[in-house]
C-alpha cells in the first residue's frame, strides 16, 4: 500500500513539473484597487490550490485531535471502571467434566476437567 501511495505523489510531481515547465509565463493579477502583482503562472495557480486546501486541512487536523481526545477520555474511563470493579466481584473458575467412556482414548481437542 506504501509502494501505491507513493507512487500517486511521484505520478502528481511530475504532471505539476511538466505542467509548471510549459507555463512559466508572467502574468498580472489585479488586487482590490490600483494595486497589481505580477508573478509567474504555476506559483499563482498552486498558491491558489493551497489557499483554497487551507481550510480543510484545519478541519481535518481539528476532528482528529477531537477524536483523539474523546478516544483517550474512554480508555481511561474503561480503565478505571476495570479497575474499581475488579477487586469488588471475584469470578470463580468453573470446571467442565466430561465422562470418559473406558473404550476411548480422550482426544486433546476435548476437555477432561483436569487442569
Amino acid at each position: 500500500m506504501q509502494f501505491l501511495r507513493t507512487a500517486f505523489w511521484v505520478v502528481i510531481a511530475v504532471a505539476l513539473a511538466f505542467f509548471c515547465m510549459a507555463n512559466y509565463v508572467p502574468v498580472t493579477v489585479r488586487l482590490w484597487g490600483d494595486m497589481v502583482m505580477e508573478t509567474k503562472l504555476p506559483v499563482l495557480l498552486i498558491g491558489a490550490f493551497l489557499l483554497g486546501a487551507m481550510p480543510f486541512w484545519i478541519m481535518a487536523r481539528a476532528t482528529r485531535w477531537r477524536m483523539k481526545r474523546r478516544l483517550e477520555s474512554t480508555e481511561r474511563a474503561l480503565v478505571a471502571a476495570t479497575a474499581s470493579a475488579a477487586p469488588a466481584t471475584p469470578v470463580a473458575a468453573a470446571t467442565v467434566t466430561t465422562p470418559i467412556l473406558p473404550d476411548a482414548t480422550p482426544s486433546p481437542l476435548t476437555p477432561t476437567g483436569q487442569a
